[in-house]
Formats: structure tokens, sequence, C-alpha cells
């Protein structure tokens, strides 16, 4: 339903983000954890591989298996104020609007936490995703995130885990 699609009353929040953001250690692949479910991500095994196309632009390949097949987006992430390099906004194509694409905290080598919040009329959607450069990322880190995201008013209760089991996600190492 039109509900389910994360949509809220009220404004986006404008949580902070993660500081001092460097753009070339985030760079490279990462896997998706936990989400908030999205329309256009129903796949599983879901991976996200940065490369730095020029100075502040870079190159996204997200991918997923989908019942048995990978499917795969290509778009760009520029930052929109040097000021703020971990607001990031993302397009995919032509057809739509950039999206934005906020770090709120990352170690680089560990995890990720991504924020994304767009404002429709009186309302607003959100999307919110966990990564990790391993298929797996310890409990204590995702409550960590979740919570960081709880305290924007994130229902973290919607999240829904991906599955990154090896043999599963086999065909997307292939």
């Amino acid at each position: 339903s039109f509900f389910a699609q994360g949509l809220k009353l009220g404004k986006c929040p404008q949580p902070a983000v993660q500081a001092n953001f460097d753009a070339a250690r985030y760079l490279g692949k990462w896997y998706g954890i936990q989400k908030l479910p999205t329309t256009f991500q129903k796949g599983q095994c879901s991976t996200a591989v940065y490369t730095l196309k020029s100075p502040g632009v870079i190159g996204v390949l997200n991918s997923e298996l989908d019942d048995g097949t990978i499917s795969s987006t290509e778009g760009t992430a520029t930052v929109k104020d040097p000021a703020e390099p971990a607001k990031l906004e993302v397009s995919f194509s032509k057809d739509s609007p950039p999206g934005p694409y906020w770090v709120l905290s990352t170690d680089y080598q560990g995890h990720t936490l991504v924020y994304s919040c767009r404002e429709v009329g009186l309302f607003h959607r959100e999307l919110a995703w966990i990564m990790s450069r391993e298929p797996t990322l310890p409990e204590a880190t995702v409550q960590e995130l979740r919570s960081i995201l709880s305290s924007v008013g994130v229902h973290v209760d919607k999240l829904v885990p991906t599955n990154q089991d090896e043999t599963y996600c086999a065909p997307m190492s292939q």
C-alpha cells in the first residue's frame, strides 16, 4: 500500500551525519544487512560497489539476486556541498529525480549506515540501509546503528534483514 512505502506525516528529520566523511575510504564493496523495505529492491544478497569516477563523483553499482537472476542498477553519487561531504545525492536514471544518500555513521572498514528522506507534500518518505564490508555484521553493531535510526524517528521494527547466506548468494560471486 501507499503507506507501506515509509510515508510519514511531517518534514524530513535532519540527523547528524558522519563527520569528516572521506569518500576515498568509503569506496569498494558493501553488503546489505538490513533495510527499510522498498519497491525497487525486492531481491536478496544485495551489494553496493562504489568507485571514484572523478573528483566528487562516485560511481554506484547496486546488485541483488531476484529469483535466481542477478539484477544490477548503475548510478552516480555526487557531493552537493563540499562542506558536508557525507550528504550525497544519488541518481540512477534520467527519468527519476536524484535522491539523498546521507552517511550517518561509518568506520569505512566495517559498517555503514545510510539514510535517505524525501518530502512529498505534507509527508516524507524515508529509506535506510545498514551495510557491512562482510556478508555479516556483529549484532552489537547492528543494534548500535538501529539505535541511531531510532533516535531520528525511524521505525526500526520495519527494518528487514537481507539474506546474505553464502550458498544462496553463490550466483553473485561467480
